[in-house]
């Protein structure tokens, strides 16, 4: 084991730090009050709206928001197999999705930082799966933004006004720009070196940033998907189809992909929810949108609880979870 991987010393927690944690849980806090707020207040129309989905529309829409998931532990393999680490399906679930619940806790990279302690008892250099597990949040997150933009009008004016298609081209150019790869290795790098970590092996190529990028936007769009059936069943009649589509997919992946970058809140909790209830009022009533909003984030969750889970007991299976004092199976793990 190289002195780059050996076992970090747990960080001091600083001042700075507890009141930083301090202010995301406050906020976070402030966020579910104003939520349950507007809930009870408008209970009586919610409900309503909550019986016109019907288990069938539920159904779909719990199987796509299941599915979602998967794909993203697909891009986050096929990044740490780019850099040197190729792991069967089974123990890149046990690893990713065990280390998702983490993104709920106060602060940015404990998904990261459990999931490096997990990949090192399989050998993987826990410098090369921390770099995965940041690019996996970050391409992700321009995934997401990217094809969330065709939602970025009616977002801004509600539909009111027409923004310039060049203004949209323009920031489209901008975040693919953050997805190339030698920009990409560049960043690493320049990260590893700030850290004073030894380089990674070998550089990302294009063929693995393409391939994880088109799984990641996989991803999002069946969650879109999941928020689209449910949004039909409960927008009025006369709701134009093809933009209730558009708020509903491209919004959901524009919501999802603020909420990534909001690190205030774990998760992105109550951003991604106010910017798609801003977003399906364009098409709905408020009662309306609050429901589809409000099961989906219950989806969302459930989904991860689900897959966490299923990681868990394979994770727990082979001796994987952080904690555990069974000798991991390669104590030299190889760069």
């Amino acid at each position: 084991m190289s002195p780059s991987d050996a076992p970090a010393e747990p960080p001091v927690r600083t001042r700075r730090k507890r009141v930083l944690d301090t202010l995301r849980i406050g906020f976070l806090v402030v966020i579910l009050v104003v939520v349950a707020v507007a809930l009870w207040s408008n209970w009586e129309e919610v409900r309503g709206d909550l019986r016109r989905l019907g288990p069938a529309t539920l159904l779909s829409a719990t199987a796509l928001a299941l599915l979602s998931p998967f794909f993203t532990v697909l891009g986050w393999r096929v990044l740490l197999a780019d850099l040197g680490s190729r792991l069967h399906i089974a123990q890149a679930s046990g690893v990713f999705f065990v280390g998702q619940l983490g993104k709920y806790l106060p602060g940015s990279v404990w998904s990261v930082v459990v999931q490096t302690e997990m990949a090192v008892r399989l050998g993987v250099p826990r410098r090369r799966s921390a770099v995965v597990g940041l690019l996996c949040i970050a391409l992700s997150a321009l995934t997401g933004m990217i094809a969330g933009l065709p939602a970025l009008p009616v977002l801004l004016t509600r539909g009111d006004a027409v923004i310039p298609w060049w203004s949209l081209l323009l920031i489209i150019g901008v975040l693919g720009v953050l997805l190339w790869p030698p920009l990409l290795n560049w960043g690493i790098r320049t990260l590893l070196r700030v850290l004073r970590r030894e380089p990674l092996d070998h550089d990302l190529t294009h063929a693995a940033v393409g391939l994880s990028s088109l799984w990641f936007l996989s991803s999002w769009l069946v969650g879109g998907l999941s928020v689209w059936v449910m949004a039909r069943n409960v927008a009025p009649d006369d709701a134009d189809a093809s933009r209730l589509l558009l708020v509903a997919v491209s919004g959901y992946l524009l919501a999802a992909g603020i909420g990534m970058f909001s690190i205030v809140v774990p998760a992105g909790v109550g951003v991604r929810d106010g910017v798609m209830v801003v977003l399906l009022t364009t098409q709905m009533s408020l009662s309306a949108a609050t429901a589809v909003v409000v099961v989906a984030r219950f989806l969302t969750v459930l989904a991860d609880v689900v897959w966490a889970g299923i990681g868990w007991l394979w994770a727990k299976s082979h001796h994987l979870l952080p904690g555990d004092t069974t000798p991991d199976p390669d104590p030299n793990p190889s760069s």
